[in-house]
């Protein structure tokens, strides 16, 4: 049987062509069940950095796709969440769902790969795989 470390599991995105790099960290909270607290951290090239705590993984939901706004804005979506990192105003904040822009560039996701790891995975190689609609 397996056991859940607690000891933190980090993936990175870097974005250079849009001036981010992206962390999101998951931290298990039990030793048996799938089980995760999830916090992200992004920063822009000008050296604005801002941090959230992730609606945590309460069973098979850790899974973050990132996408780019129009706007300049960065989004990290899961099943139950959304934060979008504004750089001009130096923010994470939480939005609903249907505050969404309407065409946003899918960068990748945050996941565990064939090996089990977390880790980001861009969307050259692996394509979208959007979340169902509750």
């Amino acid at each position: 049987m397996a056991c859940n470390s607690d000891i933190p599991e980090v993936a990175v995105a870097e974005v250079p062509s849009l001036g981010f790099m992206l962390t999101v960290t998951r931290t298990a909270t039990h030793p048996f069940l799938a089980r995760y607290n999830l916090s992200m951290k992004a920063t822009a090239a000008d050296g604005c950095s801002a941090t959230s705590e992730l609606f945590p993984d309460t069973g098979g939901v850790s899974r973050r796709n990132v996408y780019a706004g129009g706007t300049g804005r960065l989004y990290v979506i899961g099943q139950y969440d959304v934060r979008v990192f504004d750089k001009d105003r130096c923010s994470v904040e939480l939005r609903e769902f249907r505050s969404l822009e309407d065409r946003l560039d899918y960068l990748g996701t945050f996941d565990l790969d064939r090996e089990r790891r977390w880790k980001f995975v861009p969307a050259t190689a692996r394509p979208e795989q959007p979340f169902e609609k509750l």
